[in-house]
């Protein structure tokens, strides 16, 4: 990579494991305008937020991202920690060799720390996943996501809603681009490709015969007390299937300290990608407090329930497979008694949600670096 491509070079960021899943299809159309001819540049900038091998190195082989260009390092620490240490980092290697553009994907701490570096330095800054509002200040994320869209000049967007927040903020049309979701390329590219678990057969899993459960969220997993009550409901709830619970590093400590789980609680460590989605494909439903697997569930046509007041995906509940059914273990019961009466609706595939979305924004952004075309 030599300093005359940095017209046309363009910083990828990706810090955390939900990152990766967006970026690939990103990585993925670059490389193939770059066949047809295309000046277009990357470079991959991995921060480390996240550090543990299974949280990433397991994503990069899967998902087929090559090797990181810089890898940050920052590690583990507070909200304040992690962020100083990535704008710090991010920032000497800017000076060391500047790019034309910042593209920072979702609402990880490195998303809106690389921003701000990025911005304060005079390069232009475009975010993916770019509008979406949980409306809820207590989560971390919901802070990212207003910094880094208070200071990005080209927004790539998943749904009209998150067209409809940023309208309301004063963001002008030409600087929005609706061009669906990425993390739905990573998927459909990859369902060919699911993979059994290894526990799969030894814990005697059928399809349709399980649940998934994720849950990490400070308001579900923090307190002994409030979690025991969650997994009781689910345990109770089930009719007797297992639930299939990949276990997040920062809930085993809660867990270690509880007694008496339900029987039926089947706890393995974080899948990589295509054992979870896999998982996910087959399950009879998804229990989870996460956001991005509300968009695979839609997708893949599970029922979704999901133990938040509220979501940044409203679409994933208005067209999609999911509901809402707050923080209450006491919501539990009636949601899965609907599900067992297969009363669960349908759901549809919201627009633009086709696979195409990495062509999509890469297009865009070759018009918006003045990329000499293909050929040209």
């Amino acid at each position: 990579m030599s300093h005359d491509d940095n017209g046309h070079l363009i910083d990828i960021i990706a810090g955390a494991r939900p990152n990766f899943m967006k970026i690939a299809p990103i990585i993925r159309a670059i490389q193939a305008r770059q066949k047809a001819g295309s000046a277009l540049r990357w470079r991959l900038v991995h921060t480390g937020q996240h550090y543990d091998a299974r949280m990433s190195a397991d994503f990069f082989d899967q998902l087929d991202i090559p090797a990181p260009d810089v890898n940050l390092e920052v590690g583990s620490g507070t909200q304040a920690e992690q962020t100083a240490a990535i704008m710090v980092r991010y920032e000497q290697l800017l000076l060391q060799q500047r790019g034309a553009l910042c593209l920072v994907v979702g609402d990880v701490t490195s998303t809106m720390a690389c921003a701000i570096v990025a911005q304060k330095l005079g390069i232009a800054v475009a975010h993916v996943e770019a509008g979406i509002r949980s409306d809820d200040w207590t989560m971390p994320e919901e802070i990212n996501r207003m910094v880094t869209d208070a200071i990005t000049n080209w927004y790539f967007t998943t749904s009209e809603v998150a067209n409809d927040n940023l309208r309301r903020a004063g963001v002008t049309e030409d600087r929005i681009f609706f061009v669906g979701n990425t993390m739905i390329d990573t998927l459909l590219v990859n369902l060919p490709r699911l993979k059994e678990p290894p526990f799969w057969v030894g814990a005697g899993l059928q399809s349709r015969r399980y649940f998934v459960m994720t849950m990490h969220r400070p308001a579900n997993v923090d307190t002994a007390d409030g979690f025991a009550a969650v997994l009781a409901a689910i345990g109770r709830g089930v009719r007797g299937m297992p639930v299939v619970f990949p276990v997040h590093p920062r809930t085993a400590k809660t867990l270690a300290a509880l007694g008496g789980l339900p029987k039926n609680l089947l706890l393995v460590e974080p899948q990589p990608y295509l054992e979870f989605n896999y998982l996910v494909k087959h399950a009879l439903a998804v229990i989870t407090d996460s956001g991005g697997i509300t968009e695979e569930t839609t997708v893949m046509g599970v029922p979704c329930i999901t133990m938040r007041n509220t979501t940044e995906r409203p679409e994933t509940v208005t067209l999609g497979t999911n509901e809402l059914i707050g923080t209450d273990p006491a919501q539990l019961k009636p949601a899965l008694d609907r599900l067992f009466d297969g009363r669960w609706k349908t759901g549809s595939v919201p627009p633009l949600w086709d696979g195409k979305t990495g062509e999509r924004i890469v297009e865009r952004l070759e018009v918006l670096l003045g990329t000499p075309a293909a050929g040209a």
